[in-house]
């Protein structure tokens, strides 16, 4: 099973367990530039994804499965968050489209930023 998959199938998994519909980036977007605080708003969001996929790779690790990425004691805080995003759309611009979820973009930052090495 490619990365790819592995990641479409984490992100499936994510939320089916959340019960929500993942925020596309141009919602993402839209909240940022429409609200008052979207920013921060918008921020809290994408903390929020960062630490579901954390947690998700390590459940999937306990359960035997092979992990996206590995954090491997480097550091990784809810504060990179944003940083990690803007990263990803960046110097991969052309692989998104507006109406993808933040979560994809978020796990190919983590899968690119935290690659496993054991």
């Amino acid at each position: 099973m490619t990365a790819l998959k592995r990641v479409a199938i984490l992100l499936l998994a994510l939320a089916a367990a959340a019960g929500a519909q993942a925020m596309s980036i141009r919602e993402l977007r839209t909240l940022e530039a429409a609200e008052k605080d979207g920013k921060a708003y918008a921020s809290y969001y994408l903390v929020g994804v960062l630490e579901g996929l954390r947690e998700g790779v390590e459940s999937s690790q306990r359960d035997g499965h092979k992990p996206v990425f590995c954090v491997e004691g480097r550091r990784l805080e809810p504060a990179m968050a944003r940083s990690l995003y803007q990263g990803e759309l960046t110097r991969n611009a052309e692989s998104y489209e507006a109406d993808m979820p933040v979560q994809l973009v978020m796990a190919g930052a983590l899968k690119n930023s935290y690659r496993c090495t054991r």
